[in-house]
């Protein structure tokens, strides 16, 4: 039977990977466990806001997200992103988030999710900046975004090309603390939001990034007929590190998995989808608990 992956997620509060299917199910994803499937027909677009695509329109095997153009206009239209929701009455959190020597990026996210933005992104350590309302948030984003010379997004590539040597916690720490005392020392914060104290939060060891080895490969994208199997490293934001049957060390995006039927296949039968080199600037996620 097919299964229709929906991506991998961090549940609040479980500091756990799991990979969400459509129709609800999940698969918890833990250190040495057995994966293995394989992709079937077309990959067909998900359609967006939780409404299937019309269309059924067939999708790029490379792309991250499996939308097409006017299921991804639609999806964009709403989120937080495009600034389209400037009354929304939540709070909001600003943070600082560090991936690697010299990779930190700043961004917010709503309160309620407390830290799953951050795990889905893949930070290896992150600090809170402040809180308050959107509009707020948005501004001081900006400022932090202007006067730090951070950016306010990273490319995957990059973030997966410093994994495998990544310095201790206390260098880590100290980058992102620095940062830290520059950002809350500005001026021009919106004043409806809040200054939050440096506190660092490392997720190096629920990544299980401790001695995780180089990656030998990066699926570049999913094909009818491919099968992608091994037995799980690591998982960080959207990414699966794979030891596969011949000892090598895969990264699969679990985004490039959406929109494909999958099934199951043996753990030892290998990868036969499209690879790319580590660092390729082409690179790009009784009863049965799921395909795993």
């Amino acid at each position: 039977m097919a299964w229709r992956c929906a991506g991998l997620g961090w549940p609040r509060g479980t500091r756990m990977a799991v990979l969400e299917w459509e129709g609800g199910r999940i698969s918890p994803l833990t250190a040495g466990k057995e994966l293995g499937f394989r992709a079937e027909g077309e990959r067909r677009c998900v359609g967006a806001r939780g409404n299937a695509c019309p269309l059924r329109a067939v999708v790029s095997g490379r792309a991250t997200q499996a939308r097409c153009a006017e299921c991804a206009r639609l999806d964009r239209a709403h989120s937080v992103a495009a600034d389209t929701i400037a009354d929304d009455p939540r709070t909001y959190r600003v943070y600082l988030a560090w991936f690697g020597p010299g990779m930190v990026k700043v961004g917010i996210t709503r309160e309620e999710r407390a830290a799953a933005r951050l795990l889905e992104q893949g930070a290896v350590v992150f600090s809170w900046l402040g809180r308050g309302p959107l509009m707020a948030a948005r501004r001081t984003e900006e400022l932090l975004r202007t006067a730090l010379g951070v950016p306010d997004r990273i490319r995957y590539a990059d973030k997966r090309a410093v994994r495998a040597a990544l310095p201790g916690a206390a260098e880590r720490f100290a980058e992102i603390e620095e940062l830290h005392r520059r950002a809350v020392g500005l001026d021009g914060w919106a004043e409806s939001l809040e200054r939050l104290d440096f506190e660092a939060v490392d997720h190096a060891e629920v990544f299980g990034l401790d001695g995780l080895p180089a990656a030998t490969g990066v699926v570049r994208e999913l094909v009818d007929g491919g099968v992608v199997a091994g037995r799980m490293v690591a998982a960080a934001g959207p990414d699966l590190h794979l030891r596969t049957g011949d000892g090598g060390l895969v990264v699969v995006d679990t985004r490039l998995m959406t929109g494909w039927a999958l099934v199951g296949a043996d753990c030892d039968a290998g990868v036969t989808v499209p690879l790319v080199e580590t660092g390729d600037s082409g690179a790009p996620g009784a009863v049965q608990d799921g395909l795993f």
